[in-house]
């Protein structure tokens, strides 16, 4: 191996050279972050790459750098522009440490982009290996990585025991990720393990023969391939059940309330929810003039969080609007045909297209008619 991946004061890495070189020939080259790759460019990607699939990224990180081409425009603009263009995308919380971050460099770094690492490892919604992947791809800087595409190349080439959430397997996995890190081609190393652990050392039927590691991995070696890294102890996902009143007036407008900045959806607009369709009724009689009909209910939603399955059940009902009881500053009347610029929850944004088109409507709920005395 090249002295040139030599880091000093460390152990040779065992395994830059081999990653550099299958970079060269079978790695991601042309990605929209990769060309014109600016500190700014490469943190807005790699939040959005946490958790969701590159090919899932790519539209949502063009239309956001066309809204927002520098820190600047995204500090200056209102977070629910931020959230809208990341309707769809998950995890927005992101979006919201994006917003928050682009902030403070305005404010406090003149609008630049830190160059320090405890700087940019300071900002809402970057740790260690974020602040580290932005330094070494857009500046070459020799910072460690530590994803979960190489969590689990690490895992198996040393074949490290346990899981990663245990504190002493991080540890571990941070002690190998600095000694890998090579002091020449970081940018080039780094993008190389990452592109490994996405497109051939995945979690489910690694692509073993294919893997410039290979004669070295202990995983391979061992058989243990599809054992390491270790999995979390699996635990059963809680099932939760709630109701969404969907209250429209003649003109087609939608009540939404904001919902709080911390939890599911955070910041989002979204219907107002109730744990039963009691309370959702009362809720009602008790906010909108005009109440009429019957409240019905529509097809269930079911989506899917990371730590829970939540089942939707949408009422809805006719209303000549609200008894002036709402608080103008977290509740608004929505057009589907008109949107506005805010962030909606996907499940959500789905259900107000469809008010456009024909909706099958279920078994009325039992509500009463007339108007709200």
């Amino acid at each position: 191996m090249s002295a040139a991946y030599d880091a000093p004061g460390h152990e040779r890495s065992p395994i830059a050279a081999a990653l550099i070189e299958w970079h060269a020939r079978h790695g991601r080259h042309d990605l929209p972050w990769q060309r014109d790759r600016t500190p700014y460019r490469v943190w807005v990607s790699e939040i959005m790459l946490q958790q969701t699939q590159v090919a899932t990224v790519i539209p949502y990180f063009e239309r956001f750098m066309e809204r927002f081409p520098d820190v600047r425009a995204l500090a200056d603009a209102p977070v629910d522009d931020v959230l809208h263009l990341w309707t769809g995308l998950g995890y927005y919380a992101r979006a919201r440490n994006l917003h928050r971050a682009a902030v403070r460099i305005r404010d406090e770094f003149g609008g630049e982009f830190p160059r320090r690492f405890e700087d940019v490892a300071s900002l809402p919604g970057i740790g260690r290996s974020t602040a580290g992947a932005i330094l070494a791809l857009s500046r070459g800087e020799r910072f460690p990585i530590l994803d979960g595409n190489v969590k689990r190349v690490l895992s198996r080439y040393f074949a490290v025991e346990g899981n990663a959430a245990e504190p002493a397997v991080a540890r571990r996995l941070w002690e190998l990720a600095e000694r890998c890190t090579p002091q020449r081609q970081v940018d080039v190393y780094t993008q190389a393990i990452m592109d490994l652990g996405a497109t051939v050392c995945i979690r489910r039927r690694p692509a073993c023969a294919l893997c410039p590691l290979i004669e070295g991995c202990v995983a391979r070696q061992t058989g243990r391939q599809h054992e390491l890294p270790a999995p979390r102890a699996a635990r059963q996902r809680p099932l939760r059940r709630v109701y969404m009143l969907l209250a429209r007036k003649s003109d087609g407008a939608v009540l939404l309330e904001r919902r709080p900045d911390r939890g599911v959806w955070g910041g989002l607009w979204c219907l107002p929810q109730f744990d039963t369709a009691a309370e959702a009724q009362a809720f009602a009689h008790r906010s909108f003039q005009g109440v009429t009909g019957t409240f019905r209910e529509l097809p269930a939603i079911e989506h899917a969080f990371t730590h829970f399955d939540l089942h939707i059940t949408p009422l809805i009902v006719e209303c000549a609007g609200s008894a002036g009881v709402m608080d103008d500053a977290r509740c608004l009347w929505y057009k589907p045909r008109e949107p506005v610029r805010i962030g909606l929850p996907a499940p959500i944004k789905s259900l107000l297209e469809a008010l456009d088109g024909p909706m099958p409507l279920e078994r009325g709920t039992g509500g009463t008619n007339g108007a709200k005395p």
